[in-house]
């Protein structure tokens, strides 16, 4: 009886693990089905990407490039104002200081006229 329920446990070992080998294969097929159905989305969502960010990226570029040029514009602008401020600031010293100078040398004039007369 022995020999009889080795065997029978054999055959029903046997048969558990064809059945677990079925089972592990049926859900390995489904993994590499759906392995494969998300290598394809992402694909697909790639090139979506791509196509849709490109253009996208495009405008950014040439948005930047016209923000530089109008910031560069606006320095240059600065600079001339600068300059002209400079250049108004420098004459108007030189004419305040011309100014003094006349000033003082009329003050001096009348000063020693006055001066003379006593």
């Amino acid at each position: 009886m022995s020999v009889e329920i080795s065997e029978a446990v054999l055959n029903y070992s046997l048969v558990s693990l064809v059945a677990m080998g079925v089972i592990v294969l049926g859900f390995l097929a489904k993994l590499i089905y759906d392995c494969s159905k998300l290598a394809r989305n992402i694909n697909k969502t790639t090139n979506i990407v791509n196509n849709e960010l490109k253009p996208t990226l495009d405008e950014v570029n040439k948005a930047l490039k016209s923000f530089n040029n109008i910031v560069q514009n606006t320095s240059d602008g600065v600079g001339n104002v600068k300059l002209g401020l400079e250049n108004v600031l420098t004459k108007t010293k030189i004419f305040s200081g011309n100014l003094m100078n006349g000033f003082l040398k009329g003050f001096i004039a009348i000063y020693n006229l006055i001066g003379k007369k006593k």
